[in-house]
């Protein structure tokens, strides 16, 4: 009897390919994690320093594809060694990956290379992670994304223009395909704010829930959370699966145990959104923002648009919702008077050889007048104690304010503008006035253990990306993507930019 001749199997489609549809592929037969690695490689070589010239990449994992190589001998062998197998991931260039300098986007700590891996990176390397490259940021991890060491990261929907920050280069890597996932940081609104200009999904977990045991900005501070960058919603839920858990190297994790459900994936429910509460905030907080300006108006009407979209897919809306002296207590943000020299000390010491031995030993080196305005005046910029503990009181007054309001409305989340403008001029952000995280909301970092996740919501009539931001209560993060994974399905607002096509 004759055989049939074997049936071709198609190419496999790289462009916005979902964690599911690699591990398809490798089972299939269709894929290697080696032809992937190389694919990605490609697209990094084809459109980050040539073409567009996206300069979102810091650097690139030499050993690669000699880690593809392992994990397809460890699949022909036993199958997926993890949830990640085989899965391209960028890092944020603030945590540690050893073999890899950690720079913190500045030319003060280029030749910095960390003895060991940052905890979350450790945790993905054992899920069968790759870590393709490090991520330019805004430099010494702050505002948008410009340093010493690199220059600026620009938008892959409108060159001209800044792709956010801080964790900047990491939104651009993974809207540009350059990898699957990516891993960001944020103090402020450093994941949010990029992931929505360049129209991903990202989160900032609740405080506690990830660690950020080797990465810049962490322990003794509070602020500072590492959290999951994807294209789609699912993928952020099983990256965050991977990155939450107790880390005795930062003790805020402690306050995260107990509250970490089996996976995150399980509130993939693409009805989440019937029956919901959702109160919309509409009243502006973002950092500079200019109500009255076009440029607002034209994220409003995206906004509304949304808003209309969180009903017709089954929401209960209740609009507006006012948070009791919201910019009031916003306005009383001040940083600790000891906290970043702390935090610069705990990062530093897991290496025998640290750059400075403080922060203002850095201050002094020759290089620390090359790094970009912003950072040095973050750096050089004196906290005061009265000023410190106005914040963490107007920190109680807002979280009861705002819990109170859920509370009474019977809210399952507060929804917002993801960032209250369009992406601002890079030319605007290196020259004066030195525009600078413009329209940045910031009352979840404000108040450190609310989560948030941002997806897109759309183009503007400018054809630039913008989100909504859902917000809920302290470790309620698996609602937040069960809502937030609801609208991405009702909606499918993503669309890849056209600077970086198809190879």
């Amino acid at each position: 009897m004759r055989s049939k001749p074997s049936e071709s199997i198609a190419p496999f489609r790289l462009l916005e390919a979902t964690i599911d549809d690699i591990h398809r592929a490798y089972k299939s037969g269709q894929l290697t994690s080696r032809q992937l690695v190389q694919m990605y490689l490609d697209r990094i070589e084809a459109y980050d320093k040539k073409g567009p010239a996206l300069n979102a990449i810091i650097t690139v994992n030499s050993k690669a594809l000699e880690e593809a190589d392992r994990l397809d001998a460890a699949f022909k062998a036993s199958g997926l060694v993890g949830p990640l197998h085989g899965i391209p991931v960028i890092m944020k260039d603030q945590g540690d990956a050893k073999g890899m300098p950690t720079t913190l986007g500045s030319v003060l700590f280029k030749n910095y290379y960390p003895d060991r891996d940052a905890f979350v990176v450790e945790k993905l390397k054992k899920a069968g992670a790759i870590i393709l490259a490090k991520a330019t940021l805004g430099e010494l991890g702050g505002g948008d994304t410009h340093g010493s060491l690199f220059g600026s990261t620009r938008n892959p929907y409108a060159l001209d223009r800044t792709v956010g920050g801080s964790s900047g280069g990491s939104a651009a890597s993974v809207s540009a395909n350059f990898a699957t996932v990516a891993v960001g940081q944020e103090g402020l609104a450093s994941i949010r704010r990029p992931s929505t200009w360049n129209s991903i999904a990202g989160m900032r977990p609740t405080a506690g829930l990830v660690s950020r045991g080797g990465v810049y900005a962490g322990w003794p501070e509070i602020a500072g959370s590492l959290g999951p960058m994807a294209r789609t919603v699912s993928d952020l839920a099983i990256l965050l699966d991977v990155m939450v858990g107790y880390d005795p190297e930062d003790p805020l994790t402690s306050k995260g145990v107990g509250h970490v459900p089996d996976s995150y994936t399980k509130f993939l429910d693409k009805n989440g959104l019937k029956g919901a509460r959702i109160g919309i905030l509409r009243e502006s907080m973002g950092l500079g923002s200019e109500p009255d300006s076009e440029d607002f108006k034209k994220i409003t009407a995206v906004f509304d648009k949304a808003v209309a979209e969180l009903k017709a897919a089954g929401a209960e809306i209740v609009d507006p919702i006012v948070i009791p002296k919201l910019k009031e207590l916003l306005a009383k943000r001040a940083g600790s008077p000891t906290g970043g020299e702390e935090s610069f000390k705990v990062f530093f010491d897991r290496s025998a050889n640290p750059p400075f031995k403080s922060r203002e030993e850095a201050t002094r080196s020759p290089d620390f007048a090359k790094v970009v305005r912003r950072s040095q005046d973050r750096w050089t910029r004196s906290s005061d104690a009265t000023g410190h503990y106005e914040y963490l009181k107007a920190q109680d007054e807002l979280m009861i304010n705002l819990l109170k309001v859920m509370a009474d409305n019977k809210l399952d989340a507060i929804v917002h503008k993801a960032v209250e403008h369009q992406p601002t001029l890079i030319s605007q952000g290196v020259n004066p006035p030195y525009v600078d995280q413009k329209g940045a909301p910031h009352l979840n970092t404000f108040l450190v253990f609310v989560p948030t996740i941002v997806v897109p919501a759309g183009f503007t009539r400018d054809n630039l990306p913008a989100g909504i931001s859902f917000l809920g209560r302290p470790y309620d993060d698996g609602t937040m993507i069960k809502l937030a994974y609801s609208y991405e399905q009702a909606t499918h607002h993503r669309r890849p930019p056209a600077s970086t096509t198809p190879l």
